[in-house]
């Protein structure tokens, strides 16, 4: 099974062909963002030493490594969450609460 990089959904797949699809949103599921090896900031991004270097993660690629990523938490916070902990963190405080 693998879950879309893009929306999370999950594709039950007995393995992931180089042009499959999310149903969902159409985003590529043999990709580099859905590989298991895929870690931004190491070289090519990824932890796989013989992978190619891949200019756009989330594109569809023919890499022989690839293997589906375990579900793993979205990088991008949903923006109602990320407010509420601005708000919290800038809120004032009552006068009087002890707070310099």
């Amino acid at each position: 099974m693998v879950h879309c990089h893009q929306c999370g959904t999950a594709v039950d797949r007995e393995r992931v062909g180089v042009r499959d699809v999310c149903p969902r949103c159409a985003a590529y599921l043999h990709c580099c963002r859905n590989c298991d090896f895929y870690a931004p900031g190491l070289a090519h991004d990824c932890r796989e030493p013989i992978a190619e270097a891949v200019a756009d993660k989330a594109q569809g690629n023919f890499c022989d490594v690839f293997r589906p990523a375990p579900v793993r938490p979205s990088a991008e916070p949903s923006s109602g969450a990320a407010r509420a902990a601005l708000d919290a963190l800038f809120a004032k405080k009552p006068p009087g609460s002890g707070a310099a």
